[in-house]
């Protein structure tokens, strides 16, 4: 199991941010990346499930399913439009900089 926070960023996230995260030398990978655009939560959650990133994303269905008691190697789940990309970008970083991925698993960070 990886020794630091690794990404996914879903459909609805602004590339920019995968981008902004990477230059400061996070792993991260997006659903555009993978081939998994409009797959299915369901699907999703499968993807990085496997691949123990934490997901940022902007669709409350994640929510939900966390709600329900699914498994996951976390979430960070920012309203739509609620912060600047920059803002968004350096509260992924501190997430990287401060926590282990197990304090991620199953658990819910909101922005």
């Amino acid at each position: 199991m990886a020794r630091t926070i690794r990404f996914h960023l879903d459909e609805h996230v602004d590339p920019a941010i995968a981008e902004g995260l990477r230059r400061r030398g996070v792993d991260v990978t997006t659903t555009q990346e993978v081939g998994l655009m409009q797959a299915s939560d369901d699907v999703q959650l499968a993807y990085f499930r496997s691949e123990a990133r934490v997901l940022f994303t902007e669709d409350a269905g994640f929510l939900r399913m966390h709600a329900a008691g699914a498994s996951h190697p976390g979430i960070v789940y920012c309203h739509q439009q609620s912060h600047s990309i920059g803002e968004i970008i350096r509260a992924l970083v501190l997430i990287w900089e401060i926590l282990e991925p197990e304090e991620m698993r199953n658990r819910v960070e909101f922005l």
